[in-house]
Formats: C-alpha cells, sequence, structure tokens
C-alpha cells in the first residue's frame, strides 16, 4: 500500500499554515506594541498570520575558467 501525497514528510513544510501558536501570536503583538504583560493569555486578540514564500531555489552560476592554462 502507498502513502498518500499529503501525508509524506516533506510536504509538510511546503503548506502553508494558517493558525499561528499562542507563543507566535504574543511574540507578533509584542512586536507591534499591542501586548502587554499583565493581561491574561486567554482571549489574545486575533493577528493576521504571515505569508511565507515558497519559491524555487536559485542556481548558482557557474564561472567559467578565463583561460585553458589552469588545468596543466
Amino acid at each position: 500500500m502507498s502513502l498518500d501525497q499529503s501525508l509524506k514528510r516533506g510536504s509538510r513544510l511546503v503548506r502553508a499554515r494558517n493558525v499561528m501558536k499562542r507563543a507566535e501570536r504574543i511574540a507578533k503583538l509584542t512586536d507591534e506594541d499591542r501586548w502587554d504583560e499583565t493581561k491574561s493569555v486567554l482571549g489574545i486578540p486575533k493577528t493576521k498570520v504571515p505569508k511565507t514564500v515558497a519559491g524555487r531555489k536559485k542556481k548558482k552560476k557557474v564561472k567559467e575558467e578565463e583561460d585553458g592554462d589552469d588545468k596543466k
């Protein structure tokens, strides 16, 4: 029996998450100066999830040898 594409290990990192964990939300609110340490962690205001750009890696340019004399 084969594995479904969604259950393969490599595909987990490719998909965008639509929910942030509590610690991530508090960190984002702290960066935006919307969080105070005296507030309760229950009932945290909603935050937008940052979109990640999943792109292909850029190919490195191959440097050509200036002269063929270096081979000797």
